[in-house]
């Protein structure tokens, strides 16, 4: 590494630095700019990577506080000084999260006739209306546990909504009552519309919260309730399978999966009025510490919030809709396999998801699924849903008898059962179905199709930089390229072979592929552009990407920027190199973008000697990319679409001063402020491609 500025650590800490990523989010909920229930959306958003981040983050860095307590990181710190800087951070952001929506955003949208009705504001019919809901609908459901040597605190299920109940007096058997648990079933609607007569607003609506709390009570006849408290408890949610042991990863896993839900306590969240001697009840039984847990004034899980961002409630609270193009010549040819391969086999086609439909790589999986001419199909699935269109395309090609391979990844996190799932049918019709390499999850987004033209087999091939997931692509910004360069696809089809079968390591024309080449592909790049710089030649980086963390990427960066080359990087989330440090890092900016769209695609520009080096990856700069995945960065080739990639994932996003955020030399950001016209990137390619 370069030599540390003095006093100061050459990296940024990483939950830390994910931390400031939803700050910047949660400042999308705080522009008053911003559509109100689309700020409302922000806040969930915030909560529900939250829930992840202490599902994944936090139990990792708990779990470093046992192992290696002493070690001093990178960053500067010791696990415990990391563990207690992030907490602040957290109980400062969450404070601020549920200030902006009680005190703000609540209150507007009840301005706009959509509220939430509190128990303690309930009319008398108000009052008789939702206690007909409750003894209809929800106390049937309810098992209520009072707390005994013969009733144990019952086993909560990760995230789960639950209340504990203090009581007095005593029971039918004489027993004195004192603390009770009531779980509420996860089949219960969290949000529970009001009719308009009775709400007096347009769309009314009550929390299951408020209906448990105000009438817990009957579930204890005879009883004084003295208080009911709403809580949840966070979990270890990361999946442990032994790979020097398991024999079939598919059967581990489903073992796994039925424990992640009761893994270790991490996080407590609880009523801000509970009474501290329930408050440490809870952090007793579940083995938690005062800054574990966290009072919250309003719902312990505000994601359930997203209902409301979700509807049709009121189209003109949301973004205005954006319905993606189809890009020429896509809005032509679909309609015939054979004239959407002659499409492809003319000229590489880019898309860029969400501001072009992401229809044509559809089209292109139903054309091989429909085409006769169609011999094969090989694909490798990340992430897809549980309702896919793709997977049903796929589904049909087997029964139509064509050869389908398709390479799951069972580890693809909190999508497991849905992987598992999908894996099954595909088995089940006769498609060949593989799990990738045991150690290193297949996270490269391709797709081949072997046609017969002429009597030859032809290659056409879809690559991308995003999951093959319809609805994501309509909220992610990723680039994809349908392409038949022979090249290109011979290459994809070295590492469907890797995949499938066995052997050594195949050496690739055109891509560079994760765990073999990409790394030291990479830093080759990177240095050559120090090498250039050094001898007074023109020279330029600019990569963009979600997240920024391996070490030896970011020491090369460092050296670079030292050597004079200038760096732009567009970095989403987490970003461990430190931009603009005196003697380390004087000639690399790092920006975030936040706004309508996830920022999802990476993209990696080297100036070459005037050659302008592009490749498109379905990698990050981490650890676990470069040397723990299946990973792919695919060249592009073509000139034109070369210039379009330069301009649509920099040009544009650096003259952004919207949605832009620049790194300090603290690690802290700041929004990019300019005196020229406002230009908003997301906005400004809806317009240019959108037409």
């Amino acid at each position: 590494m370069p030599t540390r500025p003095p006093g100061e650590p050459l990296l940024m800490n990483r939950e830390l630095s994910l931390l400031k990523f939803n700050e910047r989010v949660l400042a999308m909920a705080e522009n008053p700019q911003t559509p109100l229930l689309e700020r409302l959306r922000y806040v969930c958003i915030v909560s529900s990577n939250l829930d992840e981040f202490f599902e994944i983050r936090i139990s990792s860095l708990k779990e470093q506080q046992l192992q290696s307590p002493n070690l001093v990181g990178p960053d500067g710190m010791t696990p415990d000084q990391a563990f207690e800087n992030v907490q602040q951070a957290v109980h400062a952001l969450v404070a601020r999260q549920y200030n902006l929506l009680n005190d703000d955003i609540l209150p507007a949208m009840h301005a706009e006739g959509i509220t939430l009705h509190h128990a303690s504001e309930w009319n008398a019919e108000q009052q008789e209306w939702a206690r007909d809901v409750f003894n209809r609908d929800v106390m049937p459901l309810l098992t209520p546990i009072g707390l005994d040597p013969a009733h144990p605190f019952p086993r909560v299920y990760n995230k789960s909504l639950n209340f504990i109940v203090s009581l007095s007096g005593a029971d039918a058997f004489g027993r004195q009552a004192s603390i009770a648990v009531v779980q509420a079933p996860r089949a219960l609607p969290r949000l529970i519309k009001m009719p308009p007569e009775l709400s007096g607003h347009p769309e009314g609506f009550i929390l299951l919260t408020s209906l448990l709390r105000a009438f817990v009570g009957e579930l204890f006849p005879g009883l004084e309730m003295l208080g009911c408290y709403q809580w949840r408890v966070t979990r270890n949610s990361d999946l442990f399978v032994d790979e020097e042991e398991v024999t079939n990863l598919r059967h581990a896993l489903q073992g796994e999966l039925s424990q992640r839900n009761f893994g270790a306590a991490v996080r407590l969240e609880i009523d801000k009025l509970t009474p501290v001697v329930l408050e440490n009840f809870l952090q007793r039984e579940f083995s938690l510490k005062a800054e574990d847990t966290y009072r919250v004034p309003g719902p312990v899980n505000l994601s359930r919030l997203m209902q409301l961002c979700n509807s049709d409630l009121r189209p003109d609270l949301l973004f205005p809709d954006y319905r993606a193009p189809l890009p020429a010549p896509f809005d032509r040819v679909a309609a015939k396999p054979s004239e959407l391969f002659e499409a492809v086999a003319e000229q590489d086609r880019l898309l860029h998801h969400p501001y072009q439909s992401f229809q044509p790589v559809i089209d292109f999986l139903t054309a091989a699924a429909l085409d006769p001419d169609v011999m094969a199909i090989k694909q490798t699935i990340y992430r897809t849903g549980e309702d896919s269109e793709l997977m049903k395309i796929l589904l049909a090609a087997a029964r139509a008898g064509k050869e389908v391979t398709v390479v799951v990844e069972l580890m693809a996190r909190f999508d497991e059962q849905t992987n598992i799932n999908w894996a099954s049918k595909l088995e089940e019709v006769g498609a060949h179905v593989v799990y990738g390499v045991v150690g290193h999850k297949t996270h490269a987004k391709m797709a081949v199709v072997l046609r017969r033209e002429k009597g030859r087999l032809r290659r056409y091939a879809h690559l991308g930089t995003g999951n093959y997931h319809p609805r994501t692509a309509r909220l992610y910004t990723d680039f994809g390229l349908l392409t038949a360069d022979p090249k290109l696809c011979e290459d994809m089809d070295k590492v469907f072979a890797q995949l499938t079968g066995l052997g050594a390591r195949r050496s690739l024309k055109a891509l560079m592929q994760s765990p073999f080449t990409m790394h030291d592909g990479m830093v080759a790049l990177i240095r050559a552009e120090a090498r250039a710089a050094k001898a007074g030649q023109r020279s330029r980086i600019m990569a963009k990407m979600n997240s920024l963390l391996e070490e030896q990427i970011i020491e090369e960066l460092y050296k670079a920027s030292q050597a004079g080359v200038k760096i732009d990087l567009i970095v989403r989330g987490v970003c461990a190199l430190r931009a603009g440090v005196p003697g380390l890092s004087e000639n690399i900016r790092v920006r975030s973008i936040v706004g309508r769209f996830l920022e999802h695609s990476r993209v990696f520009y080297f100036y070459a000697e005037g050659q302008e080096t592009v490749y498109l990856s379905s990698a990050d700069w981490m650890d676990r990319n470069f040397f723990r995945r299946v990973e792919i960065a695919f060249p592009i080739y073509d000139k034109t679409l070369k210039k379009r990639v330069i301009d649509e994932a920099f040009t544009y996003a650096l003259r952004d001063n919207q949605l832009a955020w620049q790194q300090q030399a603290d690690g802290d950001y700041a929004r990019v402020k300019s005196r020229r016209e406002p230009f908003n990137v997301h906005q400004y390619l809806m317009q240019k491609l959108g037409v």
